[in-house]
């Protein structure tokens, strides 16, 4: 695990490695509950790629995975995403302007916690 941060701000534990096991243990450690999402979703990628033939599909589950990680070991980040989604969940109009300030948000988050990861 990395020690270095890139931003300003509490980190809950270091940046994983980027392999799948290193990625594993640490959602463990942050978000338990994401656990069997993460392992369908790995699942799926897996399928995915021996369809097709493209490793691709794996590629892609690791950065995602990477950055979910990101974003719980990060409370600077946790605390935009969940306030963002709450938004999002609350707001029954998805033309409303809220809702969609509020996925705007997500999606900085998101890009913030990739580009942290892929750099």
């Amino acid at each position: 695990m990395t020690t270095q941060p890139d931003h300003h701000g509490h980190e809950l534990i270091p940046r994983p490695e980027r392999t799948p096991a290193a990625v594993r243990v640490a959602l463990a450690r942050l978000a338990p509950h994401r656990l069997s999402e993460m392992e369908q979703h790995k699942e799926q990628a897996l399928g995915a790629a021996l369809q097709d033939g493209k490793i691709g599909h794996l590629q892609y589950w690791l950065t995602y995975w990477q950055a979910q990680v990101e974003i719980e070991r990060r409370p600077d980040l946790r605390s935009r995403y969940q306030s963002a989604l709450g938004a999002v969940q609350s707001t029954a109009d998805s033309d409303a302007p809220e809702f969609r300030a509020a996925m705007v948000e997500l999606r900085a988050v998101e890009a913030e916690a990739r580009q942290a990861v892929s750099g």
